[in-house]
Protein backbone atom coordinates (compact mmCIF):
# COMPACT_ATOMS: atom_id res chain seq x y z
CA UNK A 1 0.00 0.00 0.00
CA UNK A 2 1.57 3.35 -1.00
CA UNK A 3 2.36 5.91 1.69
CA UNK A 4 -0.29 8.62 1.91
CA UNK A 5 2.01 11.16 3.54
CA UNK A 6 5.65 12.01 2.84
CA UNK A 7 8.26 11.13 5.49
CA UNK A 8 8.77 13.70 8.20
CA UNK A 9 11.90 15.81 7.95
CA UNK A 10 13.42 18.60 10.08
CA UNK A 11 12.28 22.12 9.31
CA UNK A 12 15.18 24.06 7.73
CA UNK A 13 16.79 26.50 10.19
CA UNK A 14 15.89 29.50 8.01
CA UNK A 15 12.15 28.72 8.39
CA UNK A 16 12.18 28.40 12.19
CA UNK A 17 11.33 30.72 15.04
CA UNK A 18 14.74 32.08 16.02
CA UNK A 19 14.84 31.89 19.81
CA UNK A 20 12.49 31.12 22.71
CA UNK A 21 13.21 31.68 26.42
CA UNK A 22 12.03 29.27 29.13
CA UNK A 23 12.22 29.87 32.88
CA UNK A 24 10.84 28.35 36.09
CA UNK A 25 9.44 25.13 34.70
CA UNK A 26 10.18 21.52 33.86
CA UNK A 27 10.76 20.64 30.22
CA UNK A 28 9.48 17.18 29.41
CA UNK A 29 7.81 15.08 26.75
CA UNK A 30 4.21 14.23 27.67
CA UNK A 31 1.84 12.38 25.36
CA UNK A 32 4.41 12.73 22.59
CA UNK A 33 4.53 16.54 22.86
CA UNK A 34 7.29 18.84 24.09
CA UNK A 35 5.90 20.76 27.07
CA UNK A 36 6.88 23.05 29.92
CA UNK A 37 5.18 22.17 33.21
CA UNK A 38 5.10 24.94 35.82
CA UNK A 39 4.85 24.63 39.61
CA UNK A 40 1.05 24.45 39.41
CA UNK A 41 1.11 21.62 36.88
CA UNK A 42 0.03 23.82 33.96
CA UNK A 43 1.33 22.51 30.64
CA UNK A 44 2.55 24.85 27.93
CA UNK A 45 3.19 23.13 24.61
CA UNK A 46 6.23 24.19 22.56
CA UNK A 47 6.53 23.28 18.86
CA UNK A 48 10.16 22.38 19.44
CA UNK A 49 10.75 21.28 15.83
CA UNK A 50 9.95 24.80 14.68
CA UNK A 51 12.35 26.57 17.06
CA UNK A 52 16.05 27.05 16.27
CA UNK A 53 17.19 27.69 19.84
CA UNK A 54 15.68 27.29 23.31
CA UNK A 55 17.25 29.51 25.98
CA UNK A 56 16.95 27.85 29.39
CA UNK A 57 17.10 30.30 32.29
CA UNK A 58 17.52 29.57 36.03
CA UNK A 59 14.65 27.59 37.48
CA UNK A 60 14.42 25.30 34.46
CA UNK A 61 14.83 21.52 34.59
CA UNK A 62 15.07 19.32 31.50
CA UNK A 63 14.26 15.63 31.26
CA UNK A 64 16.27 13.09 29.31
CA UNK A 65 13.32 12.61 26.94
CA UNK A 66 13.16 16.35 26.24
CA UNK A 67 16.89 16.54 25.44
CA UNK A 68 16.60 13.52 23.14
CA UNK A 69 13.62 15.01 21.30
CA UNK A 70 15.36 18.37 20.89
CA UNK A 71 18.39 16.61 19.42
CA UNK A 72 16.25 14.59 17.01
CA UNK A 73 14.49 17.64 15.62
CA UNK A 74 17.62 19.78 15.58
CA UNK A 75 16.77 22.36 18.25
CA UNK A 76 19.71 23.82 20.17
CA UNK A 77 19.35 23.89 23.97
CA UNK A 78 21.33 26.69 25.60
CA UNK A 79 21.65 27.09 29.36
CA UNK A 80 21.91 30.80 30.21
CA UNK A 81 21.92 33.00 33.28
CA UNK A 82 19.08 35.23 34.37
CA UNK A 83 18.10 37.61 31.57
CA UNK A 84 20.44 35.67 29.31
CA UNK A 85 23.53 37.59 30.42
CA UNK A 86 25.68 34.47 30.64
CA UNK A 87 25.92 31.37 28.49
CA UNK A 88 26.89 28.34 30.55
CA UNK A 89 26.48 25.38 28.24
CA UNK A 90 24.77 24.17 25.10
CA UNK A 91 23.78 21.01 23.31
CA UNK A 92 24.68 20.23 19.73
CA UNK A 93 21.82 19.57 17.28
CA UNK A 94 22.80 16.82 14.92
CA UNK A 95 26.59 16.66 15.07
CA UNK A 96 29.27 18.53 13.17
CA UNK A 97 30.52 17.50 9.75
CA UNK A 98 34.14 16.40 9.50
CA UNK A 99 34.62 17.98 6.06
CA UNK A 100 33.37 21.36 7.31
CA UNK A 101 35.52 21.13 10.44
CA UNK A 102 38.66 20.32 8.43
CA UNK A 103 37.91 23.19 6.06
CA UNK A 104 37.39 25.64 8.92
CA UNK A 105 40.49 24.43 10.78
CA UNK A 106 42.71 24.69 7.67
CA UNK A 107 41.61 28.28 7.12
CA UNK A 108 42.16 29.18 10.78
CA UNK A 109 45.60 27.55 11.10
CA UNK A 110 47.19 29.06 7.99
CA UNK A 111 48.14 32.71 8.75
CA UNK A 112 47.64 33.87 5.15
CA UNK A 113 44.26 32.15 4.78
CA UNK A 114 43.12 33.36 8.17
CA UNK A 115 43.95 36.95 7.23
CA UNK A 116 41.87 36.65 4.05
CA UNK A 117 38.86 35.45 6.06
CA UNK A 118 39.31 38.21 8.65
CA UNK A 119 39.45 40.83 5.90
CA UNK A 120 36.22 39.46 4.43
CA UNK A 121 34.52 39.59 7.82
CA UNK A 122 35.66 43.19 8.18
CA UNK A 123 34.30 44.04 4.72
CA UNK A 124 30.93 42.41 5.40
CA UNK A 125 30.63 44.16 8.74
CA UNK A 126 31.58 47.70 7.73
CA UNK A 127 30.65 47.69 4.05
CA UNK A 128 34.13 48.52 2.83
CA UNK A 129 37.45 46.75 2.41
CA UNK A 130 39.95 47.18 5.24
CA UNK A 131 43.32 48.89 4.74
CA UNK A 132 45.93 46.84 2.90
CA UNK A 133 49.04 45.32 4.48
CA UNK A 134 47.54 45.01 7.97
CA UNK A 135 47.90 42.02 10.27
CA UNK A 136 45.01 40.36 12.10
CA UNK A 137 46.06 42.13 15.30
CA UNK A 138 46.12 45.51 13.54
CA UNK A 139 42.71 44.88 11.97
CA UNK A 140 41.39 43.93 15.38
CA UNK A 141 42.56 47.29 16.74
CA UNK A 142 40.98 49.17 13.83
CA UNK A 143 37.76 47.24 14.36
CA UNK A 144 37.70 48.09 18.06
CA UNK A 145 38.04 51.80 17.36
CA UNK A 146 35.25 51.73 14.78
CA UNK A 147 32.97 49.75 17.07
CA UNK A 148 33.40 52.25 19.90
CA UNK A 149 32.51 55.06 17.53
CA UNK A 150 29.45 53.17 16.26
CA UNK A 151 28.21 52.72 19.82
CA UNK A 152 28.51 56.48 20.38
CA UNK A 153 26.76 57.29 17.11
CA UNK A 154 23.79 54.98 17.73
CA UNK A 155 23.49 56.19 21.33
CA UNK A 156 23.27 59.79 20.08
CA UNK A 157 20.63 58.78 17.54
CA UNK A 158 18.35 57.46 20.29
CA UNK A 159 19.24 60.12 22.85
CA UNK A 160 20.96 57.72 25.24
CA UNK A 161 23.76 58.81 27.56
CA UNK A 162 26.66 56.51 26.70
CA UNK A 163 29.98 56.13 28.50
CA UNK A 164 31.56 52.84 27.44
CA UNK A 165 30.85 49.14 27.00
CA UNK A 166 31.42 48.06 30.57
CA UNK A 167 29.46 45.82 32.91
CA UNK A 168 30.03 43.23 35.65
CA UNK A 169 27.88 40.08 35.42
CA UNK A 170 28.37 39.60 39.16
CA UNK A 171 26.80 43.02 39.83
CA UNK A 172 24.16 43.01 37.15
CA UNK A 173 21.71 45.37 38.83
CA UNK A 174 24.48 47.90 39.37
CA UNK A 175 25.21 48.12 35.64
CA UNK A 176 23.79 51.07 33.74
CA UNK A 177 20.68 50.54 31.61
CA UNK A 178 22.38 50.78 28.17
CA UNK A 179 24.94 48.11 29.07
CA UNK A 180 22.24 45.83 30.47
CA UNK A 181 20.24 46.22 27.27
CA UNK A 182 23.28 45.51 25.09
CA UNK A 183 24.17 42.40 27.10
CA UNK A 184 20.65 41.03 26.83
CA UNK A 185 20.57 41.81 23.10
CA UNK A 186 23.91 40.20 22.30
CA UNK A 187 22.97 37.07 24.26
CA UNK A 188 19.96 36.66 21.95
CA UNK A 189 22.18 37.11 18.91
CA UNK A 190 24.81 34.67 20.16
CA UNK A 191 22.22 31.95 20.79
CA UNK A 192 20.75 32.26 17.31
CA UNK A 193 24.20 32.43 15.71
CA UNK A 194 25.45 29.39 17.58
CA UNK A 195 22.45 27.36 16.46
CA UNK A 196 23.19 28.31 12.85
CA UNK A 197 26.92 27.54 13.19
CA UNK A 198 26.19 24.10 14.62
CA UNK A 199 23.45 23.42 12.11
CA UNK A 200 25.85 24.14 9.26
CA UNK A 201 28.40 21.71 10.69
CA UNK A 202 31.11 24.11 11.91
CA UNK A 203 32.91 24.38 15.26
CA UNK A 204 31.94 27.31 17.53
CA UNK A 205 35.40 27.38 19.13
CA UNK A 206 37.52 27.71 15.95
CA UNK A 207 37.53 31.46 15.42
CA UNK A 208 39.43 33.89 13.22
CA UNK A 209 39.20 37.31 14.89
CA UNK A 210 38.28 35.94 18.32
CA UNK A 211 40.40 33.03 19.56
CA UNK A 212 40.78 30.91 22.66
CA UNK A 213 37.13 30.91 23.69
CA UNK A 214 34.47 28.19 23.41
CA UNK A 215 32.36 30.48 21.17
CA UNK A 216 35.08 32.32 19.24
CA UNK A 217 33.58 31.61 15.81
CA UNK A 218 30.10 32.48 17.08
CA UNK A 219 31.40 35.89 18.15
CA UNK A 220 33.10 36.35 14.76
CA UNK A 221 29.92 35.63 12.85
CA UNK A 222 27.56 37.47 15.21
CA UNK A 223 29.65 40.64 15.04
CA UNK A 224 29.01 40.86 11.30
CA UNK A 225 25.27 41.29 11.97
CA UNK A 226 25.30 42.96 15.40
CA UNK A 227 24.97 46.60 14.40
CA UNK A 228 22.31 45.88 11.79
CA UNK A 229 20.10 43.97 14.20
CA UNK A 230 20.39 43.96 18.00
CA UNK A 231 22.40 47.08 18.89
CA UNK A 232 19.73 49.53 17.65
CA UNK A 233 17.13 47.49 19.55
CA UNK A 234 19.17 47.75 22.76
CA UNK A 235 19.57 51.53 22.55
CA UNK A 236 15.94 52.05 21.56
CA UNK A 237 14.79 50.16 24.67
CA UNK A 238 17.36 51.96 26.85
CA UNK A 239 16.00 55.31 25.67
CA UNK A 240 12.53 54.43 26.95
CA UNK A 241 13.78 53.47 30.44
CA UNK A 242 11.25 50.65 30.76
CA UNK A 243 10.81 48.68 33.97
CA UNK A 244 11.88 45.29 32.62
CA UNK A 245 14.41 46.25 29.96
CA UNK A 246 15.70 42.72 29.44
CA UNK A 247 12.28 41.41 28.46
CA UNK A 248 11.69 44.38 26.18
CA UNK A 249 15.04 43.74 24.49
CA UNK A 250 14.18 40.09 23.90
CA UNK A 251 10.89 40.98 22.27
CA UNK A 252 12.60 43.59 20.13
CA UNK A 253 15.32 41.15 19.08
CA UNK A 254 12.74 38.52 18.20
CA UNK A 255 10.97 41.00 15.96
CA UNK A 256 14.13 42.25 14.26
CA UNK A 257 15.31 38.68 13.62
CA UNK A 258 12.07 38.09 11.73
CA UNK A 259 12.13 41.41 9.89
CA UNK A 260 15.73 41.02 8.73
CA UNK A 261 15.36 37.26 8.03
CA UNK A 262 18.53 36.76 10.05
CA UNK A 263 18.43 32.97 10.24
CA UNK A 264 18.07 32.80 6.48
CA UNK A 265 21.18 34.95 6.07
CA UNK A 266 23.64 33.53 8.60
CA UNK A 267 24.60 30.21 6.98
CA UNK A 268 25.11 31.69 3.48
CA UNK A 269 27.04 34.47 5.21
CA UNK A 270 29.36 31.94 6.85
CA UNK A 271 30.02 30.33 3.47
CA UNK A 272 30.83 33.75 2.00
CA UNK A 273 33.25 34.56 4.83
CA UNK A 274 35.13 31.28 4.54
CA UNK A 275 35.21 31.30 0.74
CA UNK A 276 37.47 34.35 0.96
CA UNK A 277 40.28 31.90 1.77
CA UNK A 278 40.05 30.76 -1.85
CA UNK A 279 40.60 27.08 -1.12
CA UNK A 280 38.27 24.22 -1.97
CA UNK A 281 36.59 22.41 0.93
CA UNK A 282 37.65 18.75 1.29
CA UNK A 283 35.42 16.12 -0.25
CA UNK A 284 32.92 14.76 2.27
CA UNK A 285 33.36 11.21 3.49
CA UNK A 286 30.88 8.57 2.41
CA UNK A 287 30.33 7.77 6.08
CA UNK A 288 29.89 11.35 7.28
CA UNK A 289 27.17 12.48 9.66
CA UNK A 290 24.70 14.59 7.71
CA UNK A 291 24.06 18.22 8.70
CA UNK A 292 21.42 18.87 11.29
CA UNK A 293 19.17 20.77 8.89
CA UNK A 294 18.73 19.52 5.38
CA UNK A 295 16.71 21.40 2.79
CA UNK A 296 15.87 18.81 0.13
CA UNK A 297 13.97 19.46 -3.06
CA UNK A 298 10.40 20.62 -2.24
CA UNK A 299 7.59 18.15 -2.67
CA UNK A 300 5.42 20.47 -4.77
CA UNK A 301 5.99 22.72 -7.72
CA UNK A 302 6.83 26.44 -7.72
CA UNK A 303 3.27 27.32 -6.72
CA UNK A 304 3.45 25.36 -3.47
CA UNK A 305 5.00 26.40 -0.18
CA UNK A 306 8.13 24.40 0.62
Amino acid sequence: MPELLPPLRPIPVKDRLSVLYVEKGNLDVLDGAFVVVDINGVRTHIPVGGVACLMLEPGTRVSHAACALAARVGTLLVWVGEAGVRLYSSGQPGGARADRLLYQAKLALDPDLRLKVVRKMYEMRFGEKPPERRSVEQLRGIEGARVREMYKRIARKYGVEWKARDYDPEKWDASDIPNRCLSAATSCLYGVTESAVLAAGYAPAVGFIHTGKPLSFVYDVADVYKFDTVVPVAFRVAARQQHNVEQAVRVGCRDVFRQTQLLERIIPGIEEMLSAGEIAPPDPSNDQVLPAFEDPKPLGDAGHRG
